[in-house]
């Protein structure tokens, strides 16, 4: 059985390459519908499997 793997919000951001706003915005786009994070402590944790489910998605969308 594989264990769960989560990603940081700044692991996030390296990821994409992407800036705090540009994730906050991703967040808020229900049409984007960007994977919700685990907050813990006020820090967010992303699960990295919905991350990849979400990256194959936009993926199929956009050769579609």
């Amino acid at each position: 059985m594989q264990q769960e793997r989560y990603l940081t919000g700044p692991q996030v951001l390296d990821r994409y390459h992407i800036s705090e706003m540009t994730l906050h915005r991703w967040q808020k786009d229900e049409k984007l519908a960007f994977p919700k994070p685990m907050i813990v402590r006020r820090r967010k944790f992303f699960r990295e499997d919905e991350l990849i489910a979400w990256e194959r998605q936009r993926a199929a969308r956009a050769t579609a």
